[in-house]
């Protein structure tokens, strides 16, 4: 990163501080959704080439029992399915937050802030909880 001619390190020095973290964060989001946006577009594309007709609208159909575990997201992303690579972005685009979220405890670790390493902890761990307790 280059600062006014100077480069990032010359500012800053070689140690992690807030400015940088703040800024691998921001990337980590947007380069988050934008992948999830690039494999909703590729799953929407497939969609639409495999499915001629308009669906009926007025009656809710389920989707596969296979989607609704990551196991058979990933074989269905290997088969082409569209369903399965809408499913993927989907899970990337909740991935993104998770994934920042544990940036920062990594950050606030190399910072050696025990406060906000434990926040961030506690907040990593009621996400995972969340997304892999079973109902």
């Amino acid at each position: 990163m280059v600062l006014n001619g100077k480069q990032a390190t010359e500012v800053h020095g070689d140690h992690f501080d807030d400015r940088m973290m703040e800024t691998v964060m921001g990337r980590l989001l947007q380069v988050g959704v934008l992948l999830a946006s690039l494999v909703m577009l590729v799953g929407g594309i497939l969609y639409v080439r495999l499915h001629h007709s308009i669906p009926d609208y007025k009656v809710f159909q389920s989707g596969p029992q296979s989607l609704r575990h990551v196991g058979g997201v990933i074989k269905g992303v290997a088969a082409a399915d569209p369903d399965a690579v809408i499913q993927l972005a989907v899970l990337l685009l909740i991935a993104t937050p998770v994934a920042r979220v544990a940036f920062a405890l990594v950050a606030f670790g190399i910072e050696r802030d025990k406060l906000y390493m434990a926040i961030s902890a506690i907040v990593l761990a009621v996400l995972l909880i969340g997304f892999f307790r079973s109902q």
